[in-house]
């Protein structure tokens, strides 16, 4: 079944769903950046290891766009797919539970656990398109009021790739005196021209579903899934190497289908569909849209007096590592954030799978992890 005829009673994420190994911290009302009010937000996290006395042994990891607060561990209630960044956290792991305390939360504007267009409002309705618009420093600023609710001052690391590595820098800029060091993976410190154009026609393809009706669709029982897939597929295709592609599939037909004689699809085509309809099963349309804007919207250096500017706030250790085939967030960009500050450690990983590569190099990345955790 592919995402265009997956139907919404069919999907696996469902408003409500359980909780899993998630818990909930309701951090108040917030006042948007650009606008708009949330008279209570609930963040949704997960934590591995045992938090020090004097909390300073945290570490925070910071998701990408569908992800969640689940990192590692098995599906589940509540976790429809393993933990998207299996073996860095755990005992003797690159991130070890023996000596530090690993938290990840649900990010603002998210679809498993924290406020997001998919929650209610105070008279119980989806949120839906009255949700206010999603900064990434809104973002942090929600982090931040959770931390400060599981009294943790400082965090020894902050990581994350992608989006993740956008609030990584958004925090060391933000919040310098709470964050001795900063780990960015396959990121940007300030969304790309080429990024924004490549967000557009996901966003489009969703706005444009029938289904998405404005973005009022939560209590109608239909949803747009066929614009939510499309989405993924352009997504997707960013995210791997042509070569990789290339590689893997070939000009091969899907086995048992005829492209040549109409209605048949080549393997990567059906290799899209699959990861569509994965997507469709466990994501928000919603929440796809509040924060593929969101990062669009990323920029370290706004009103910051650009980015040089804005890196020099932060005295602690910042690592940046970039991945050789990224066509996405090339490794040009990371190269930029170590030339605007001084100082920084650039990592490379090498990889054949693109932007990918930050969630696939597992040894690579638990690398890096350990050495910008050296010194602490």
């Amino acid at each position: 079944m592919t995402a265009t005829t997956t139907r919404w009673a069919d999907a696996v994420w469902r408003v409500g769903d359980p909780p899993g190994d998630r818990r909930f911290v309701d951090v108040g009302a917030l006042e948007h950046e650009r606008g708009g009010r949330l008279p209570s937000v609930t963040v949704a996290y997960e934590t591995w290891g045992t938090l020090a006395p004097n909390g300073g042994n945290a570490v925070l990891v910071e998701h990408a766009l569908t992800g969640d607060s689940h990192v590692v561990g098995d599906p589940g209630p509540g976790h429809p797919t393993p933990g998207w960044w299996p073996g860095l956290i755990g005992p003797g792991a690159p991130l070890d539970t023996d000596r530090w305390f690993v938290l990840a939360a649900n990010v603002l504007g998210g679809c498993q656990g924290t406020t997001g267009p998919s929650s209610p409002d105070p008279d119980g309705r989806a949120w839906g398109s009255r949700f206010p618009f999603v900064t990434v420093r809104d973002q942090v600023e929600v982090e931040r009021r959770l931390a400060d609710a599981l009294g943790i001052e400082d965090w020894q690391l902050v990581l994350g790739g992608s989006m993740g590595g956008m609030r990584t820098l958004e925090w060391a800029v933000t919040h310098p005196g709470r964050v001795r060091r900063a780990l960015v993976l396959a990121s940007t410190a300030a969304a790309t021209a080429d990024q924004v154009a490549w967000c557009l026609p996901q966003l489009l393809s969703i706005r444009s579903d029938p289904d998405f009706q404005d973005g009022d669709y939560y209590e109608t029982g239909r949803a747009p899934l066929t614009g939510l897939g499309i989405a993924r597929r352009i997504a997707h295709t960013t995210y791997r190497h042509e070569g990789e592609l290339d590689e893997r599939f070939g000009r091969r037909p899907r086995a048992g289908e005829d492209p040549l004689g109409g209605g048949g699809r080549y393997d990567v085509e059906s290799y899209l569909d699959h990861h569509a309809t994965k997507l469709a099963r466990r994501f928000d349309a919603g929440s796809y849209l509040v924060l593929s804007e969101s990062m669009n919207s990323h920029d370290v250096g706004r009103d910051r007096g650009g980015v040089a500017a804005a890196l020099q706030r932060f005295p602690g250790e910042l690592h940046v590592a970039g991945v050789t085939t990224d066509r996405l967030y090339p490794l040009r960009l990371s190269e930029d954030i170590v030339t605007a500050r001084p100082g920084t450690t650039l990592h490379v990983i090498e990889s054949a799978h693109g932007h990918d590569g930050f969630l696939v190099e597992t040894a690579q990345v638990g690398a890096v992890i350990r050495a910008a955790l050296a010194g602490a």
